[in-house]
């Protein structure tokens, strides 16, 4: 089945960032129903193809696969620091790291080191500094590919901390009805308004 213009649009702009709530305000949607019509498309069969069809013309044109995008975050997710120092503790040239230690490093500040003034002024060495990638976000990322914070686990603990705060307010209301008193009377009715039915 063809998409809409607006379709379309919607496929465009998602595979920018991926992000269907601000595909959808981008394709023009309502901005109060963006999140819900992001979802309603995702979920439209003909919209999925069109995203499938058009990520894997992107994968074959660039040769950047999801694999080798994985791979990448694992190297910075799972970087072990031990591994830029030799056994004596100093650090290892940049020459002489693993390629997956090496490949977790955002950068490297390089500053040459000397002693003395003016003309007695003497080259002694360098000072590096390494710079490591963000470790936490490429855990998010790989953890977000494996479905470890899907939207279902995100309800699932609404509703748990919905059905606590429930069981909380019947606690007090009976705490309340052995209490007594018209201040507890008021304060009583107003918790059991709180309560959904």
């Amino acid at each position: 089945m063809a998409l809409t213009a607006k379709q379309q649009r919607f496929v465009d702009e998602y595979l920018i960032d991926l992000n269907a709530t601000q595909a959808a305000i981008r394709a023009k949607y309502s901005k109060n129903t963006a999140n819900e019509q992001g979802a309603r498309l995702l979920a439209n069969v003909s919209v999925q193809a069109a995203i499938a069809e058009r990520m894997k013309a992107r994968e074959k044109r660039t040769e950047i696969t999801q694999d080798m995008v994985l791979r990448e975050y694992a190297r910075i997710a799972f970087f072990d620091p031990r591994n830029l120092f030799n056994d004596d503790g100093t650090p290892k040239p940049i020459t002489e790291l693993d390629d997956d230690t090496a490949a977790a490093l955002a950068g490297l500040d390089l500053q040459e080191v000397y002693e003395g003034y003016g003309d007695e002024r003497v080259f002694i060495g360098y000072t590096k500094k390494y710079k490591v990638a963000d470790k936490k976000g490429a855990l998010d990322s790989v953890a977000r590919h494996l479905g470890m914070f899907t939207a279902k686990g995100h309800a699932e603990l609404d509703i748990e901390l919905k059905r606590l705060e429930i069981e909380k307010r019947r606690v007090e209301i009976e705490q309340m009805k052995k209490g007594g008193g018209s201040d507890t009377a008021d304060l009583l009715r107003r918790l059991i308004d709180g309560l959904p039915n």
